[in-house]
């Protein structure tokens, strides 16, 4: 698979089969994404990998937690709800889930559960906390950050597997730290979800919608 291929056809996949990916999977994939640009070479990431019993824990402490309704508390501050196009972007992005999972607006049974189920990193055999310590913590570390967490889900298609990037599953640090080892000197910034995609689950089916370049670019001297 090339690049191009690899990048139209990546998506957020939030159901997996349950088989787990080999260690040497998730190794080789690692390997090759640290070739990715960090500001200054300084390649601020740090990875916890995890599986099987120890990732079932952190799935059950994650969720006990959220529908306890215990404060969050993440490393860094969560994103402010965003409002305008980007509002809309985000609803139509939620509307075309609860549609393909048959969960209705006023059913906050369902919602709870499928606002679970991102906490449970969406049952993926496998997931990965991405970290960096505290002392380069900066606006230049999260970027690279970014950047790198895009690169593992692109090589991850090349494998046959599916990722998500998300929130959810870090704003409960002290279970995470409790549960991995995770020193409190490193500050955690995102889980990802990986595995193999279940593609019959339905929320898998949705293609999320992206804005033509001539409404987000401006061209000067071009």
């Amino acid at each position: 698979m090339d690049l191009i291929e690899a990048i139209n056809s990546r998506k957020s996949v939030r159901g997996y089969k349950p088989t787990p990916v080999p260690k040497e999977t998730l190794a080789q994939i690692l390997e090759i994404a640290t070739r990715s640009p960090s500001a200054l070479n300084t390649q601020p990431w740090k990875f916890t990998i995890l599986g099987g019993k120890v990732l079932a824990e952190l799935r059950e402490g994650l969720q006990e937690q959220f529908l306890a309704g215990v404060e969050m508390h993440p490393d860094l501050p969560p994103s402010p709800l965003p409002s305008g196009i980007y509002r809309t972007r985000q609803v139509d992005l939620a509307k075309g889930l609860f549609q393909l999972m048959d969960i209705a607006r006023e059913d906050k049974g369902k919602r709870l559960e499928w606002t679970a189920r991102a906490f449970r990193l969406f049952d993926a055999p496998n997931a990965i906390i991405i970290g960096m310590d505290e002392e380069i913590n900066s606006f230049s570390s999260i970027f690279s950050l970014g950047i790198i967490s895009q690169t593992i889900a692109l090589v991850a298609v090349s494998f046959g597997l599916g990722t998500c990037i998300e929130q959810n599953s870090v704003l409960y640090p002290d279970v995470i730290r409790k549960i991995t080892g995770i020193p409190e000197s490193q500050k955690i910034v995102a889980g990802m979800a990986i595995g193999y995609p279940d593609w019959d689950f339905p929320a898998n089916k949705l293609q999320s919608a992206r804005e033509p370049v001539s409404a987000i670019a401006t061209w000067c001297g071009v």
